[in-house]
């Protein structure tokens, strides 16, 4: 099929919207619906792309209507029975999934992809970022907003490589065919999609499968998984304290961390964060590591590591005084914000800190109530949010206060609704606040911003 037009249903999904710039770049006619405007949806539109806010066929613009050249895209989240989405199945589109059309791009460019229940974005974007300003260049689609380019989309018109984050939300990565992949982390999540952790093992086992033969795999240490990989795939082992690649003579302090790489492919000393958080440092690591096996050079690397600026909602910074912190992060797996909390706890010894947390999914919070209890236990005072529901119906008896209640003895508590936060940042009491969450708290940010700015 020659494609004159592509039309995304859920286009302002972060994944999606990245693609979306890629046919945009490509010349090609770009539509789509979603849910609500946003600031992506609007930057799409001063792009070109023709978006519109109502399940409506009628609304489909005329441009997207032509069967023989138009490819309709369209992410899991959105529901079976959405009208648009009925519609072109009925009249005999060509429709792929998100992850469909990425998988295509790895098998026509070398795919550095990164995979893992939490770390992604920010490993995908640092490797992005170290591989961009280097002499090897690279694409990118990335499930973040990157500082150093204000896009999740990167274009490059000579580079062989792809930097891609590798989603295993309904087994997406199976679609693609990694010429190197990082795994950060298999900790178990989406078990209302795998049932269980052996089935979400199985799946990050037959992902590294599909490495090509004579390609990488760059996995944390200690992971559960074994991996099943092609006859010529090199295994690697990464992480912060052993493996293949690793940190020595870290040091952290003066809002500076620096250390030294240590690596099969040529040790490079002197590395700098440019985003000095502890959970930055595994991070680097994975995404020098694909750095390293694309070619850039140490020079290049240690430049890109202390010039990436981060990723929108990822340990984002929007108050930093001697006084007062606020950041956002978008953690919403137990072991991510224990991860991000324990980075907190080392950056700000001694300080209070508030998290105000908005759980992600009824299902996520009924499987794992106790691991966020545990893990938000680490700071002194916790604000737990009703839940974002995102794509599910309620739960019956599943509830923020589940979470609520397995909180450590001890810790400051309390739970509110989300017309409340700003009231809730209003009452102080802390040195350091962070909110967290997957769903819409980060919409809150602005204002949260406005109300500390004075008193920082």
């Amino acid at each position: 099929m020659k494609i004159k037009a592509v039309y995304f249903v859920g286009i302002g999904g972060i994944g999606m919207s990245a693609i979306a710039r890629y046919f945009l770049n490509s010349g090609i006619i770009v539509g789509g619906y979603d849910r609500t405007p946003s600031d992506l949806t609007e930057q799409l539109c001063k792009e070109g792309a023709l978006i519109h806010y109502e399940d409506n066929v009628d609304l489909i613009p005329a441009e997207c209507r032509d069967k023989e050249h138009t490819l309709v895209i369209y992410t899991p989240a959105i529901p079976a029975e959405h009208s648009e989405l009925t519609f072109f199945r009925s009249q005999g589109f060509e429709i792929q999934k998100r992850a469909q059309v990425l998988g295509t791009l790895t098998r026509s460019l070398k795919g550095l992809c990164v995979a893992g229940t939490h770390g992604k974005t920010t490993t995908s974007s640092m490797a992005a970022h170290l591989l961009h300003q280097s002499h090897v260049d690279c694409n990118a689609f990335l499930g973040g907003i990157t500082k150093n380019y204000g896009t999740n989309y990167i274009l490059s018109k000579d580079s062989p490589y792809v930097v891609i984050e590798a989603d295993e939300f309904d087994r997406s990565f199976h679609w693609l065919t990694p010429y190197a992949s990082v795994i950060t982390a298999t900790d178990a999540d989406h078990l209302d999609i795998y049932g269980t952790e052996e089935a979400y093992l199985e799946s990050f086992r037959k992902y590294s499968s599909l490495i090509q033969p004579g390609g990488y795999l760059v996995m944390h240490t200690g992971l559960k998984m074994q991996p099943d990989v092609q006859e010529g795939v090199t295994v690697y082992t990464y992480s912060r304290e052993d493996g293949d690649f690793h940190a020595e003579n870290v040091s952290i302090g003066g809002g500076r961390i620096t250390f030294d790489l240590v690596s099969p492919l040529g040790n490079i000393p002197g590395i700098e964060l440019g985003v000095p958080v502890s959970v930055n440092i595994e991070n680097g690591i994975a995404a020098m590591a694909l750095a390293q096996i694309a070619g850039a050079t140490a020079e290049e690397i240690r430049q890109g590591m202390a010039s990436f600026s981060g990723v929108d909602r990822r340990f984002d910074f929007h108050i930093r005084t001697d006084k007062m912190a606020y950041l956002s992060d978008y953690a919403h797996h137990p072991e991510e914000i224990r991860r991000s909390l324990e980075s907190l706890r080392e950056l700000y010894q001694g300080r209070r800190i508030k998290v105000i947390f908005q759980p992600h999914l009824y299902t996520r919070t009924r499987d794992f109530y106790r691991e966020f209890a545990d893990a938000l236990s680490l700071v002194d005072d916790v604000c737990i949010v009703d839940i974002y529901p995102a794509r599910e119906a309620p739960i019956e008896g599943v509830t923020s206060k589940l979470i609520y209640d397995n909180l450590r003895p001890g810790i400051k508590r309390q739970m509110c609704h989300k017309d409340e936060i700003l009231d809730v940042v209003r009452q102080g009491g802390f040195d350091v606040l962070v909110t967290l969450g997957a769903g819409d708290i980060e919409n809150y940010a602005s204002q949260i911003t406005e109300i500390l700015q004075p008193l920082s």
